[in-house]
Order: structure tokens, then sequence, then C-alpha cells
């Protein structure tokens, strides 16, 4: 048998493709390939055999990719990961750690929800962060424009939360009901628990879930002091604990509305400037 290794360069800081190199399959034949210089991952999986096997190195950002690149694709290759990234969320959510063998995947990217933003679509593995998360994203990728340095999100949260970032208020429509919230800090939707590289934003939320729903976790309605001291309990997934300024909603139909512009971030890529979002998530038919 096959594998076949798709490394970025890019990713782990520089030492995707070092990482990924040392990758040994047992009886196996195994070919490495830099993403970088493919014609696209549809291309590249119609040129091998069906019964070789993929792994993808990289973070999550790499199964984003990877996913909507493939979009309707009827794969027949077994899809494996090898956690290369620095945010790895989605290992988080399965209970895994990066080092561990390559494992399959493929049972996770079906049926993904989508998100819409100024009127584009496209699948989501992890979760949609909207307010402060999306906030901190965008200050983040301006600091990597300046510096090489390692960015800390946490020191970017504290400062928005005390200074820079103001709430907003929203309305989430949740399978056509709406909600109105005030003074909203967070307004995510998340298909996994985890984003932002460890915080359980949705601590009940079940990515295999028989239902198919995803979960929208609002935190709202108090001042800065308030939030920033229950802010550093969304790591462990205990903010939900605080009723009185963190509700939960689930559903399969999400529409998030900010009065004002908002940096909204998907699997950590970040989108300027949105005032609105959607998610739809196909609940499964029952026959």
């Amino acid at each position: 048998m096959t594998y076949h290794v798709l490394f970025n360069p890019l990713a782990g800081n520089g030492a995707g493709a070092e990482v990924a190199k040392q990758l040994k399959m047992e009886n196996a034949e195994v070919k490495f390939h830099d993403v970088t210089k493919l014609d696209g991952y549809a291309s590249f999986l119609r040129s091998i055999a069906p019964d070789d096997g993929v792994i993808l190195t990289g973070g999550d950002g790499t199964i984003n990719r990877f996913v909507n690149e493939t979009e309707g694709m009827d794969i027949p290759n077994d899809i494996l990961y090898y956690a290369v990234g620095t945010g790895n969320d989605f290992l988080n959510d399965l209970g895994k750690k990066v080092g561990e063998p390559p494992f399959s995947i493929k049972k996770y990217l079906r049926d993904l929800p989508t998100v819409t933003v100024k009127g584009k679509t496209c699948r989501f593995l992890n979760g949609i962060g909207y307010g402060i998360d999306g906030y901190c994203c965008e200050v983040g990728d301006q600091l990597r424009e300046k510096s090489d340095k390692p960015v800390n999100y946490a020191a970017i949260a504290i400062k928005g939360l005390l200074f820079h970032f103001k709430p907003a208020d929203a309305i989430i429509t949740v399978d056509g009901r709406e909600y109105k919230f005030r003074k909203v800090w967070l307004a995510p939707t998340m298909h996994g628990r985890f984003y932002g590289g460890g915080m359980m934003i949705a601590p009940q939320q079940d990515r295999l879930n028989a239902e198919r729903t995803v979960t929208v976790s609002v935190l709202c309605g108090s001042g800065k002091l308030k939030t920033l001291m229950v802010f550093p309990s969304i790591f462990k997934g205990e903010h939900v604990k605080h009723t009185e300024m963190c509700k939960t909603l689930t559903g399969h139909e999400i529409t998030v509305k900010f009065n004002r512009p908002t940096a909204l971030q998907i699997d950590g890529e970040t989108v300027r400037g949105v005032t609105e979002y959607s998610v739809t998530s196909k609940a499964p038919i029952h026959v």
C-alpha cells in the first residue's frame, strides 16, 4: 500500500516539511508532496489510486482548505491526519495530542456545516468566531505582518476587553426563532467544542451528534471587568455556569446580526467588517 503525505512547509511555524518527512507507515510505501506545489487537492486525488491512503499534515486550516477544495467529491481514499499546526482545536476536540500517529478523519469530514459571509459560502471544521474572538484574529494578523514573534492571543483579548473592543447588540435567529441580546462580547457558532487555540467555548457540543445541530454560545450583558473575570474560565468550559451572562442556543439554521461591523474568523481565517453571518447544518433524513 502507498500513503501520500501532504505537507505545507509553512505549517508549524515553518517546521511543516521537516516534521512531515519523519513520518513512517509500517509495511507501506510513503510519498511526500508539498501542497504549495500541487494543482489543488481535487486534482491530486484524481491522480492517485483509489486504495492509496492520504495523510494530511498541518493544522485546522489545512483540513479546512481540504474539505472546501474537495466539496462534492466522492473520495474513495482513506483520509488520515497528523497534527503539525499550533492551534489544533480539532485535535483537542477529539482528545488527541500533537505527535500521536496519523489517524483516520474521514467520518469527521462528512456533512460539515456551512457558513455564508458577505455572499460567500464555505464549509467549516470547528467554528465561526464573531465578536472579540474575531477582533483577536484581526489584531493577530496585523502583528504577524510586522513581526515573526509568536502572537499572544490571550494578551490581545485582555487588552481588547479593557480598552479597544466595544461590545455590540445582536439579533440571533435559530431555526426561525429570534433572540435579541445587548452588549454582546462573543457570538460564535460551533461545530466542535474548541476554538481559539484551546478555548472550550461550547462544552456540550458534539461534532458527531445524531441530529447534526450546531451551538451558538453568547457572552453578553456584562461590563468590562465582569467579562474579564469570567473570560479565563472559557478555557475549561466553565463560563457556562455564569448563566446571567452566558446563553447557549442549538439548531440547524443560525443567523447572527450585529449592529456594527466586527471582524469574524472561520477556523482561524479572518474576515473583516462583518455585520452578519449565517450557518446551515443539515439535519439527518429519518426514513
